[in-house]
């Protein structure tokens, strides 16, 4: 019988127990749970990859024997759909290994695979050294593939960079191993590659480039060379980089030597050649439209993870209207019906045709008289010069502004920059107060950058990047306004940006594809997205401008009469870029042109000729528009039209008094429209009971008058004797004047005028009475007119037409003259439309465009009537041979590009 006493002992004995279990399992070490742990979830990631990847292999496409032996070409689809190019489908010359020269088998597999002849299909070792680089520099960034990779992708896969496109390639060239032999496998490498100049295959590629058909002809510089030019066939095309082409080479010979395929000594003597003086005559020609190709080509390989348009096998569908293409070409050419005459063989041009609602590239001038895979300018980046204005200055105040065009800028003189040459405008003359209008219109330099300082750089710089401009490292700064800095762009992207504005704000980034079908049936969508960069009303009163451009201004040559359109000149310094870049509701064209010598080093475009890219736009606008209807820009809810008075700062709306030629319309964003008329051609009431008796006594004559607002005003006394000259007698602030010592048994026509103490520019209509100073005393020739004196009426006053209106052009400006005899006159002078009012008998015109005709129209006001005269007019031709050479020039600093060459500034001496 147990006790209470041993039972107390034994439960004792078990807590102890327990707490010694307990104590141990407490101390069990961490590692081995942590190391459990790890391996449990390594195998989990073991079994999870090798069965994703087991899926992977499962899901790898079949090996196709035609396919890794039949031409696999890419083809080109049109708008319409139709095929306008067959990549690679005619240049081909198939080989057998028999074919293949020792010294050309040694340099590939040097190049490429130098154990190429060891591994089962993938290469361990390579597999290694990338998967370190991958996790460094992210995947993608280097790869292993062998050869037998190579042709197992090129065959059936894309180059896309997925892991699961890596293991299937890897599984498929393990399969081709075990049934090809590494010389068959070489064989479909080297029949299939692609060398650059539309040539597929080694043996094309040493016909284009040696003119060699038997390839044991090769020469060790030679295979050298082919077996470089696959890794960028356009970047070492012989042909045009020679350079670079041997710098490939002599990479490929330091492999060969140090996979012992040949000795240091005959490397060193393969490096003395010259590579020019190894290459065929001339270079082959291209395929069609290859400045199209080469965009397509860009675009492909930079949105489908580098897909190669000559290998793939691949159907492009792109925007391609061959019409307008074959002209775009045809104007770049020196054909005899070209009506556009470059100066020499060394001037070129880039062009570049956009759909304005779609963005759709309809075609693509990539340089003057293209022989082959050329330099295509059409893609190569610029400096903008005032083309920029748009983007870097006046659209990013009217969006985050809310400007309106008649909004003024002082354009006084030029602005300074704390350690930089100032900006200057082009013409070197300063305005004064002027509208955006007007500073666009006319490409001022002064204004723009004003524009930009108050907008500030950040949203300047946010605005332009929506419109696809991309700044360097050392980023925006305030001669970006004008186009004058590191930032520079292409024909491409101006085309894109212009779009937006006449597409009501939306841009589409242009572009050539549409959409890829790959050889397996698998499409993938390119047109880009659209997007809302800015307000509809900043899209229409930018355009709305760059129309007065065309039509007034610096553009008025790209001018297509009848059609609507809307663009901007740009000229940098020394003439070295001139561009147009404009567009219609259908259409955005973007011109550059500029000139080399014959090193291809950049020279200013020769005197005369800085107008060409403006005609290039016009013929071009002018053949695409025909037959098809182009309506006008739509002016959006958001914008309103107002009659504003010239000169009002802030703007006025314009009274009932307001001059026809003071009044200007202009656009403004909904709400910020003016709601205040202008009082400075408000007219004062005029006199009342106006008075004038002869006092024979005292020979004189007493004037009286009254006024409702007498403290207000003062009163300006006129008299004409004989109806001659209306003179003035005097101004005073009293009612009444007496004039002494008249002459006797005359009549005198006495006019008296309100003006305003407050404004000298503010005045009444003129009251007239009329008075004999003769034998009878009391005798008031206007007695019938005067029985009411609030009902006279001013007399009329006859304003005659300037006299003797002549122009002469001295080589640097336009002189008009003219003579006038009358009552006192201000002139209005109109030249090309641009009307200023001027004081002189004179003007001198600057900035006269050679070629160009100029209409000059003169109008006398009366000063005390308003009264016009009947117009005079004169026209003038600025003779082409006479150009002056500064007319082009911008600032004298070279960083700051400025427009715009020989048009334009009606500029006036004063």
């Amino acid at each position: 019988m147990v006790t209470n006493n041993q039972q107390t002992r034994m439960g004792r004995k078990k807590q102890q127990k327990r707490l010694k279990q307990n104590k141990h399992k407490k101390h069990k070490p961490l590692w081995k749970k942590l190391f459990l742990s790890i391996l449990v979830l390594i195998l989990a990631i073991g079994i999870g990859v090798m069965a994703l990847f087991g899926y992977y292999i499962a899901t790898a496409p079949k090996i196709d024997p035609e396919k890794l032996s039949d031409p696999f070409s890419s083809k080109v689809l049109d708008k319409n759909g139709e095929v306008f190019a067959d990549l690679g489908s005619e240049k081909r010359t198939k080989i057998v290994y028999d074919d293949l020269p020792e010294v050309l088998v040694d340099a590939v597999i040097a190049t490429e695979d130098s154990r190429f002849f060891k591994h089962p299909g993938i290469d361990i070792k390579r597999i290694g050294g990338a998967i370190i680089a991958n996790i460094k520099h992210g995947f993608g960034s280097e790869g292993a593939s062998t050869i037998t990779q190579q042709v197992a992708e090129n065959a059936f896969l894309t180059s896309e960079k997925k892991i699961k496109l890596k293991v299937q390639e890897q599984w498929i060239a393990l399969k081709l191993e075990r049934q090809y032999s590494k010389e068959q496998i070489l064989e479909m490498y080297l029949n299939k590659i692609f060398y650059g100049n539309g040539a597929y295959g080694v043996a094309r590629a040493a016909q284009v480039y040696f003119g060699k058909t038997d390839l044991h002809e090769l020469t060790l510089p030679e295979a050298a060379i082919l077996a470089g030019l696959p890794q960028r066939p356009t970047a070492y095309n012989p042909f045009k980089n020679p350079d670079l082409t041997k710098k490939r080479m002599n990479t490929v010979l330091d492999l060969m030597v140090r996979h012992n395929k040949i000795t240091e000594k005959e490397a060193d003597e393969a490096r003395k050649v010259d590579i020019e003086s190894l290459l065929t005559e001339r270079s082959p020609q291209s395929i069609k439209y290859q400045a199209f190709i080469q965009q397509v080509e860009k675009e492909v390989k930079e949105k489908v993870n580098g897909a190669n348009i000559y290998t793939d096998g691949l159907k492009i569908y792109t925007t391609l209207d061959p019409d307008i293409q074959d002209y775009v070409e045809f104007l770049l050419t020196d054909q005899e019906e070209n009506p556009i005459k470059f100066p020499n063989d060394t001037m070129q041009s880039g062009m570049v045709v956009v759909d304005t609602k779609t963005g759709k590239i309809q075609a693509i001038g990539g340089r003057r008289n293209s022989e082959g895979d050329d330099f295509n300018y059409a893609q190569a980046g610029f400096q903008p010069a005032s083309t920029a204005k748009p983007i870097m200055a006046y659209g990013p105040a009217i969006e985050y502004n809310k400007w309106s065009t008649y909004h003024q800028i002082n354009d006084d003189k030029p602005y300074e920059i704390a350690g930089s040459n100032p900006i200057r405008n082009h013409n070197r003359t300063y305005q004064g107060w002027v509208s955006a209008r007007y500073a666009l219109t006319h490409s001022l330099n002064v204004p723009a950058v004003k524009t930009f300082e108050e907008v500030g750089a950040d949203k300047v710089k946010q605005f332009a990047e929506g419109l696809g401009i991309k700044f360097p490292k050392s980023g925006i700064n305030i001669r970006d306004a004008i186009g004058g800095t590191e930032t520079t762009v292409s024909p491409i992207q101006m085309a894109g940006a212009y779009q937006a504005f006449g597409n009501e704000g939306i841009y589409i980034e242009p572009h050539t594809v549409t959409k890829v079908e790959f050889p397996d049936g698998k499409v993938i969508e390119l047109t880009p997205e659209s997007k809302a960069v800015m307000n509809d009303y900043t899209a229409y009163m930018v355009t709305d401008m760059l129309k007065s451009v065309v039509r007034e201004g610096t553009g008025q040559r790209a001018n297509v009469a009848g059609l609507p359109i809307a663009g901007k000149t740009g000229t940098t310094n020394e003439n070295k870029d001139s561009w147009f870049v404009g567009y219609s509701t259908n259409y955005t064209v973007s011109v550059w042109t500029g000139n080399y010598d014959e090193d291809n080093n950049r020279q200013p475009i020769p005197s005369g000729y800085t107008g060409i890219a403006r005609d290039l736009f016009r013929y071009t606008m002018t053949e695409i528009s025909k037959n098809i209807e182009t309506p006008d820009f739509k002016m959006p809810d958001s914008v309103v039209k107002v009659n504003i008075e010239r000169g009002s700062n802030p703007p006025s709306l314009p009274s009932s008094y307001t001059p026809s030629s003071k009044i200007v319309t202009e656009l403004f964003v909904k709400g910020t429209e003016p709601k205040q008329s202008s009082v400075k051609y408000d007219q004062l009431d005029p006199v009342k009971g106006l008075q004038a008796t002869f006092d024979e006594a005292k020979e004189a004559i007493h004037i009286k008058w009254s006024h409702d607002k007498k403290d207000d005003v003062q009163f300006e006394v006129s008299a004409r004797i004989d109806g001659g000259q209306m003179n003035v007698l005097s101004t005073t602030d009293d009612t009444e004047l007496v004039i002494n010592q008249v002459e006797l048994g005359a009549q005198y026509d006495i006019q008296v005028v309100a003006i305003s103490k407050a404004d000298q520019a503010l005045k009444s209509h003129p009251q007239t009475v009329t008075v004999r100073t003769g034998p009878d005393e009391d005798q008031n020739l206007d007695d019938d007119e005067n029985k009411d004196d609030e009902q006279d009426e001013p007399e009329e006053e006859t304003i005659p037409s300037v006299q003797n209106l002549s122009a002469h052009y001295n080589g640097s400006m336009i002189q008009v003259n003219w003579g006038y005899n009358g009552p006192p006159a201000s002139f209005e002078v109109t030249v090309n439309g641009q009307t200023e009012i001027k004081n002189s008998m004179g003007v001198n015109i600057k900035g006269a465009q050679p070629g160009e005709t100029y209409t000059i129209v003169v109008t006398a006001i009366g000063k005390q009537s308003g009264k016009r005269s009947e117009e005079n007019s004169v026209q003038i031709k600025i003779p082409n041979e006479e150009q002056n050479k500064n007319n082009n020039d911008d600032n004298d600093d070279d960083d700051n590009s400025d427009d715009d060459d020989d048009d334009d500034e009606n500029d006036e001496d004063n």
